[in-house]
């Protein structure tokens, strides 16, 4: 099943021409867009090959089977967060991108007063393992909520951190990716955790805002136009080549 799942991803289809506007730049997916595109200069994301997105609830009913059309070759859902919370569209969409043959993950929202380990038992709770489904996410970013205004030192958040990441690698048999902001990873000094990385950087190349860090996926813009999906979402990139990205399935998908 994974290996098939590698072998259709790796197959490009013909978009379908819309009324979408063209991404600001070389784009290799030329349906997708930006309604308000950043003034990348010469670092900008469109000549990378592989483009996803994440999505939560707000994205609200979507249709799968344009998106893959569109070019989009993974989306990462949330799931849950805390250690109560779950996102209401996640099980619906997971069932939605595996018929669309769309590469999927699921992704955490960390909250800092809850421990580690209670957070990846709610995660496994709900989130199934799947032969080819991506590793999961942690995303790390400082909150704003009302219930939990705790912001625990940088040496406590990579402890607990490592905790959930440790419970549910091995449950999944797949070490989650770290998802996190420019002031996160730098008031807390993350390039010293052991992880891929998927760095939110929309007004500057990930070169600039992480100096030395490698990364697996940047996430450019939160203003993302899809053909499939109404409204803003966010957009993607990974590293590599096409070729380096069915490789990396072929390491990272869940067996």
């Amino acid at each position: 099943m994974g290996l098939m799942l590698v072998l259709a991803v790796a197959c490009a289809r013909t978009p379908e021409r819309g009324g979408y506007r063209a991404a600001p730049g070389p784009g290799a997916n030329p349906q997708l867009g930006d309604s308000a595109p950043h003034d990348w200069g010469g670092r900008h994301p469109y000549g990378h090959a592989v483009h996803g997105i994440d999505v939560s609830r707000w994205q609200g009913d979507i249709d799968w089977n344009r998106v893959r059309n569109a070019g989009i070759s993974f989306a990462f859902i949330k799931a849950t967060e805390g250690g109560d919370h779950y996102d209401p569209s996640f099980h619906r969409y997971w069932r939605e991108t595996a018929a669309a043959r769309i590469p999927r993950g699921a992704y955490h929202y960390y909250y800092f007063c809850r421990s580690g380990a209670e957070q990846a038992a709610w995660f496994i709770r709900q989130v199934p393992r799947e032969i080819g489904s991506l590793p999961p996410v942690i995303d790390l970013e400082w909150t704003h909520s009302q219930t939990c205004p705790y912001r625990p030192s940088p040496q406590e958040i990579k402890q607990q951190a490592s905790i959930f990441m440790d419970i549910v690698g091995r449950h999944y048999g797949q070490r989650p990716i770290i998802y996190t902001t420019v002031d996160f990873y730098r008031d807390n000094r993350l390039g010293d955790m052991r992880a891929e990385f998927w760095l939110r950087s929309t007004a500057g190349h990930p070169s600039e805002r992480y100096p030395g860090q490698r990364w697996a996926f940047w996430q450019y813009t939160g203003t993302g136009i899809v053909p499939g999906i109404r409204g803003n979402t966010d957009l993607n990139a990974f590293a590599g080549t096409r070729a380096d990205w069915v490789r990396w399935l072929q390491t990272r998908l869940t067996r």
